[in-house]
């Protein structure tokens, strides 16, 4: 007989209480899915994620005494390596709101709109469950959008880090290729591999660099000096 699969569990953090209790019945009717709490503002929502540790937090971005976006970061950026932290979806009402920017810089793996059909948020919530961004290739480009406000020629922030050295050249190649924005596809067609060559990379240059998922990958690229705002590739 086959064990069902566990139930992915959730958190849904929102100051709205239609909105906090709609989503949490959503996911409630589906098996593949459990909601362990919910919370009203970003002090609750790091307070519940620390005690019942889920899978995945439904985080508003913008809530009363502490917002999504500070929230996220203390649940992801103060934790200790090896800690076991949630994958953080945030809850927005515009895919262009200036405050995504700063959430996904904080951890976040994705954005979910308030208005999003049932399909939407349950695919929503298995993607970044599983691990992954939810990000297709038009959001990170609007990501990278804000780094090339900065000036021509500068890094983003800081130097480049030692840890880049880790990686092979090829490594590196894809690295550059993803924060141009690129697709698993289209790396693939520009270097002449198959899709899964190209995922091994990705994900063997995530784990070289502890990051989460591509979008961390695309920042750290800009931080670290490695893409420079203002001078593009042009091979």
């Amino acid at each position: 007989m086959t064990t069902p699969p566990t139930p992915i569990r959730v958190v849904v953090a929102d100051d709205h209480l239609v909105v906090r209790t709609g989503f949490a019945a959503l996911l409630d009717s589906q098996p593949e899915f459990t909601i362990v709490e919910t919370a009203t503002n970003g002090v609750d929502a790091v307070r519940v994620c620390r005690e019942v540790s889920p899978d995945v937090v439904l985080m508003d971005i913008r809530m009363p005494e502490m917002d999504g976006i500070e929230a996220t970061r203390q649940l992801l950026g103060d934790a200790p390596d090896g800690a076991d932290v949630p994958r953080v979806l945030i809850l927005t009402t515009f895919d262009l709101d200036e405050y995504v920017y700063d959430a996904l810089r904080a951890g976040a793996s994705g954005f979910l709109l308030k208005d999003a059909t049932a399909e939407r948020l349950f695919d929503a919530v298995r993607v970044v469950a599983a691990g992954e961004a939810l990000l297709d290739p038009g959001v990170t480009r609007r990501l990278i959008s804000e780094f090339t406000k900065l000036p021509a020629g500068t890094p983003a922030a800081k130097p480049a880090s030692s840890t880049l050295d880790t990686l092979t050249a090829r490594e590196t190649e894809v690295l550059l290729l993803v924060a141009d924005g690129m697709s698993n596809g289209e790396i693939a067609a520009r270097l002449h591999v198959t899709e899964e060559t190209v995922k091994s990379h990705v994900s063997r240059t995530l784990t070289k660099l502890g990051l989460r998922d591509r979008t961390q990958a695309v920042i750290t690229a800009y931080e670290t000096g490695l893409v420079v705002p203002g001078l593009r590739r042009t091979d």
